[in-house]
């Protein structure tokens, strides 16, 4: 039974018929892995702990500089100079002192990372690098664990929700290469804050959707387009790729791998 005070606190999630007061116990119950502390992970993880999501960890090795401040709204003037975990921490606490927060600020390497999904309930992947993406992708589809992805350059955002269904195809279906454009990254193209915030917010929304009502209602293997000039939205499918060196047929998987090594 959940306490006066929470009752109170989360009051208008309760309201809510499709959490009330059990859903509400699954969040605070709930532990989710949040890699990248940047302008996806800020709105999304100040979005989580105010809605009383109980334990979540945050990976990021970097540190904040003065241009990240515009969009990664979780961070103040003063915090300049300081680890970005360290940081989201202290304000995650400032929002919601009962959250249990355990802040990494290194990168994982496979077996780490691995060790991070086995112990969550779910994903969301903040990163800004296709290299960490892949490895994210990798990892959550061997544990089985749904994985909310999501990036925003200039005006545009995207957004996906991986739940690793036989039908479904991954990450690496959409994105089979490896490498992305140098040129292609916030500090080369520049991006709006907002629309920073609108993806964020939108893998905020999915995970609470999962945690406390035990299912997505969003629909999963789908690319979600944004185009922040006009405000619009369009929606591709993801199709399994089966030769996807991830999910796809293990024949096919092979005879790629051999064609690479030749």
């Amino acid at each position: 039974m959940l306490s006066d005070q929470a009752f109170s606190r989360y009051s208008r999630q309760i309201a809510l018929s499709e959490i009330g007061e059990q859903g509400q116990k699954r969040l605070i119950n709930a532990h989710v892995l949040i890699i990248g502390c940047g302008g996806l992970g800020s709105a999304a993880a100040l979005y989580l702990a105010g809605a009383g999501v109980g334990r979540m960890v945050l990976v990021d090795d970097d540190t904040i500089e003065s241009s990240n401040l515009h969009r990664q709204v979780v961070y103040r003037s003063k915090d300049v100079g300081r680890s970005k975990t360290k940081a989201m921490a202290d304000q995650l606490t400032a929002l919601n002192g009962d959250v249990q927060l355990r802040g990494l600020s290194h990168r994982l390497d496979e077996a780490q990372l691995s060790m991070e999904v086995m112990l969550a309930d779910i994903v969301l992947d903040c990163s800004d690098n296709i290299e960490t993406r892949h490895l994210i992708n990798q990892v959550c589809y061997k544990k089985n664990t749904p994985l909310i992805s999501a990036a925003a350059i200039g005006w545009q955002g995207q957004f996906a929700v991986f739940d690793y269904s036989d039908t479904n195809g991954c990450y690496r279906c959409l994105y089979p290469f490896e490498q992305l454009s140098h040129d292609t990254n916030c500090q080369s193209m520049g991006v709006v804050g907002a629309v920073v915030g609108i993806l964020g917010n939108y893998q905020a929304l999915a995970a609470l959707q999962m945690l406390a009502l035990d299912e997505f209602i969003v629909a999963t293997g789908q690319l979600h387009l944004f185009d922040g000039k006009t405000m619009s939205w369009q929606t591709v499918a993801i199709s399994r790729d089966s030769s996807c060196l991830v999910c796809g047929n293990l024949d096919n998987r092979l005879q790629v791998m051999v064609e690479e090594m030749q």
